[in-house]
């Protein structure tokens, strides 16, 4: 009931959300698809989708994602539930996608176990045309066309420094601490320049 009456009563001063801690970075425009089962997140996602509001995405710092509390990382990215399903009973399959990144100022835990965060949201990065952004752009056209555009979101922008960052940082196999990194970069040419120096190391692009 916690979460539902938080969400109800829209975002106080400082901006409190739920926080769901993951194995895994969640970065702006990403499709992220979850199962969900746990009784806490059970409740923020169904209070999530009663009040058509997001919730934040955070990479585990410490523990797990199933049991006891995880503690998050203190840079996320939050989260709208774009599609739901649930072909069994008790688990909830959602495609969540990823909005602006914020700020965990606070946090703290309700008697079931979820955590609650007071966040900042990060400003929008200055739009940069960094001179490695059309080989980048070029590689994440040629994955988008690959797989297919069903896991990516429209609109592309294949122009956007930010965008196809993004995009490489999702789909490159990175580590875990390299991929939250990249996300707490607040320079997307310096981000840009980062990738398109693997890209090459990786001999993926000429």
């Amino acid at each position: 009931m916690l979460v539902m009456n938080l969400l109800a009563a829209g975002p106080p001063p400082g901006e409190t959300v739920p926080i769901f801690p993951l194995g895994a970075v969640l970065f702006p425009g990403m499709r992220l698809p979850l199962r969900i089962f746990e009784p806490r997140y059970m409740e923020m996602a169904k209070a999530c989708l009663k009040h058509d509001a997001h919730f934040g995405v955070c990479l585990i710092r410490e523990g797990e994602e199933v049991g006891a509390p995880a503690v998050p990382e203190s840079v996320g990215c939050l989260a709208k539930i774009r599609e739901w399903d649930m072909e069994q009973l008790g688990i909830l399959k959602v495609r969540a996608e990823g909005l602006g990144r914020f700020r965990l100022e606070a946090r703290e835990t309700t008697p079931s176990g979820l955590v609650l965060g007071r966040i900042a949201r990060l400003p929008d990065e200055d739009p940069a045309a960094p001179p490695e952004l059309p080989a980048c752009a070029d590689f994440v056209r040629k994955v988008i066309e690959a797989v297919g555009s069903s896991r990516f979101g429209e609109p592309y922008g294949y122009d956007d420094a930010t965008w196809v960052g993004f995009r490489l940082a999702e789909i490159l196999p990175l580590r875990n601490p390299v991929r939250q990194k990249l996300l707490e970069l607040t320079d997307a040419a310096a981000r840009i320049a980062i990738l398109h120096r693997f890209l090459r190391e990786q001999r993926l692009i000429g």
